[in-house]
């Protein structure tokens, strides 16, 4: 009998299988016990992502404190309050971030702590974010710093917030003063998180603060005004940092017609599809606006993207006439669903929104990916089919440089309060305590590997061995 021991690359139409084996030599039989991999590229950003007002505690001068105080739409105990009070020890969860051998970390600022009043800065809460930055630069973790994510100072919303074109001259100070303060520390920047879900959820329902005026009008000329300090703010770090990267991360979710539904249901779903997911991607490339309200030319915004940021978490169903909810949240009998109604998991949407996007011939990063979980009974397969989604973009050389599970840790989810959790690492919001989930394990492991693997599967996620790597491997046997 004799043992040996190797390494041998597959490589196929589309797919690459990394084949561990030992060969075991008796008689005149030869078998191999074989892992297959999805290998990722050695430069690929392995991240986490998290938002200011979601996981800092205590900002208490934005629209999100004001409206989570007053309105009574929240229960005791589901207000941001402490958050996960990041403001005070967020070093504790980038040493978590670096266990788990993330490479990269998204956040973003919240304008009302860097500005508390109009043209007034602040500067020790540029020196907190400058402290911040430095840790993740300490544990090898790359930042990518959003400059909005839906919170609004109270002072700006008195001014009119993005209904007033003085937005803009206001944003771009913002931008300035930020990028001067921490601009050689970020090398990806966006300007606005998930534009067009700001739009629909504060200008077309109740499930954000309201502004001054909703409705269609307002809204659409609100979204125009982003897109000038998109600009504004593109401009301004690149003149300050050109060899910056800058871009939007941008909600890509599926929009179909609902089951059962008409020929106006699904010609409505390519009219929301093209408004929620084309409208802002085509307006950043070619400098024009074509809406109903508010047509026409912005200046310096074609081209003003260096890299396409993809948050995508869903499948979305429509009908028309649209109801109060907009959205069908008739998922069908077949649909697993997420905690809370949230959404149906839809794994290929992924790929299909990577798809639509490589038009534009920009390098792509999957800026938000997660799903609400608390008993973490899906995330495994949740992120092991996403993965393989990402990774079958790469296989057929699609630009995709990074991905960012949205969130390291349970954070405040909006209007959905602490009944939604999406961490890998689970927290109590009374407590603080903190203790990683099984996925969060799993993701250390791919985050260490970079890969997916037969062993990984089947240790996590049994059930998917057959829909990941279908098939058994190549036997050789020899008589």
């Amino acid at each position: 009998m004799m043992w040996c021991e190797g390494l041998e690359v597959f490589e196929g139409f589309g797919r690459c299988y990394v084949l561990d084996f030992c060969c075991v030599f008796w008689r005149y039989r030869v078998s191999f016990v074989v892992k297959a991999k999805m290998i990722f590229p050695p430069d690929f950003l392995w991240g986490t992502a998290m938002s200011a007002h979601q996981v800092e505690g205590n900002n208490k001068n934005n629209d999100w404190w004001t409206w989570e105080q007053d309105n009574g739409r929240f229960p005791p105990h589901q207000q941001s309050g402490l958050a996960c009070n990041w403001w005070q020890n967020a070093e504790a969860d980038l040493d978590r971030a670096a266990e788990m051998g993330v490479n990269a970390h998204r956040i973003s600022i919240e304008w009302s702590r860097v500005e508390p009043e109009p043209s007034v800065f602040d500067q020790e809460a540029l020196a907190r974010y400058r402290q911040i930055l430095l840790a993740m630069h300490e544990r090898g973790i790359e930042p990518m710093v959003a400059l909005h994510h839906f919170t609004n100072p109270m002072w700006l919303v008195e001014k009119g917030d993005f209904g007033s074109e003085i937005v803009v001259d206001y944003f771009q100070r913002y931008t300035a003063k930020v990028v001067a303060e921490l601009g050689d520390l970020v090398p990806k920047w966006l300007t606005f998180n998930e534009p067009m879900v700001y739009f629909f959820l504060r200008y077309l329902s109740d499930d954000f603060p309201a502004p001054a005026q909703r409705g269609l009008r307002p809204g659409f000329m609100a979204v125009n005004n982003m897109l000038r300090c998109h600009a504004a703010a593109y401009h301004t770090i690149k003149a300050s940092r050109p060899d910056a990267q800058v871009g939007v991360a941008k909600n890509m979710p599926v929009f179909q017609g609902a089951p059962g539904s008409g020929q106006l249901s699904k010609w409505w779903a390519k009219r929301v599809d093209w408004l929620f997911n084309e409208s802002w991607l085509e307006s950043m490339e070619t400098g024009k606006v074509k809406r109903p309200f508010g047509s026409g030319v912005i200046k310096n915004l074609a081209g003003s993207y260096d890299f396409i940021g993809i948050n995508y978490y869903t499948r979305f169903y429509v009908k028309f006439p649209p109801g109060k909810e907009f959205i069908s949240r008739d998922w069908g009998e077949d649909a697993v669903v997420s905690d809370g109604d949230y959404g149906e998991v839809y794994p290929s949407g992924l790929y299909q929104a990577i798809k639509r996007v490589i038009k534009y011939n920009k390098p792509i990063y999957i800026t938000e990916n997660g799903v609400p979980d608390q008993a973490d009974s899906l995330r495994p397969s949740f992120l092991l089919t996403h993965l393989r989604e990402v990774w079958r973009a790469i296989s057929f050389c699609f630009p995709v440089m990074g991905y960012y599970h949205w969130s390291l840790v349970d954070n405040f989810e909006w209007d959905r309060g602490w009944t939604q959790r999406f961490g890998l690492i689970e927290m109590n919001p009374e407590t603080q305590e903190r203790m990683m989930r099984d996925s969060g394990r799993l993701y250390q492991e791919i985050c260490q590997d970079y890969a997916v693997s037969s062993d990984m599967v089947a240790r996590y996620a049994p059930s998917l061995l057959p829909e990941l790597f279908p098939g058994d491997m190549p036997k050789i046997v020899t008589k």
